[in-house]
């Protein structure tokens, strides 16, 4: 029976390309590419909003980025799930949204008990395995309004992997540091080129395969 991955995520998963302010081609976009090397066996679906948080509100958007209260609808409508990938917690470095790394750690952990203990529509139905990934850090820019919506992100974002690593031990989750294969552009300090998203659907795959058991 085929299986099925939600990747829930923010710009990084949706494909912002810092150099032209669109999207990355489909192809480029990490859940593509660990689609790609999956096979047809397994739906991976791509679930990523611009400037999504873990479960903090952003009142200058006209869409909900608030991670945690749009997350059981997404479970509800892709159910049967058997594997969530969670990359959230760079727009929780934004100084008016959380501005720290733990904020960040408390909002995974409190997405990761909305999974948990979701109301899943059919009688019977497991909750799905939970990976968690830490997004690479933020670096400097000369992007002036990148650097100042992301005042003091650099020191911060670079703590957000032990954060996650910890978590997931203790919620007994996966866990994957998509700062070890990839690293944010100096265009603006927060997003990925084309190469860098690919990679990390590559570093996913061995891991992935491992929690789903093929």
């Amino acid at each position: 029976m085929a299986k099925t991955v939600l990747c829930y995520g923010d710009s990084l998963t949706w494909g912002y390309d810092a150099e032209t302010m669109g999207r990355h081609r489909f192809e480029d976009r990490w859940p593509s590419v660990l689609q790609k090397a999956l096979g047809s066996d397994v739906q991976v679906i791509a679930e990523g909003l611009n400037g999504r948080t873990t479960a903090y509100d952003d009142h200058l958007s006209d869409s909900d980025r608030n991670g945690a209260r749009v997350l059981p609808t997404l479970l509800q409508s892709h159910a049967p799930l058997d594997l969530v990938i969670i990359m959230l917690g760079t727009n929780d470095m934004k100084r008016g949204i959380a501005g720290n790394a733990f904020l960040a750690r408390q909002g995974m952990e409190r997405l990761v008990s909305l999974i948990r203990h979701h109301d899943w529509p059919m009688e019977g139905m497991e909750a799905p395995e939970v990976l968690l990934v830490s997004p690479p850090p933020c670096r400097e820019t000369a992007n002036t309004v990148f650097a100042a919506m992301f005042a003091g992100a650099v020191e911060e974002s670079a703590m957000l992997a032990t954060f996650y690593r910890d978590l997931a031990d203790e919620l007994e989750c996966g866990f994957f540091d998509a700062g070890s294969v990839a690293e944010t552009t100096p265009l603006d300090g927060v997003h990925l080129d084309a190469e860098n998203t690919r990679a990390i659907g590559r570093g996913l795959e061995p891991v992935v395969r491992m929690m789903l058991g093929i």
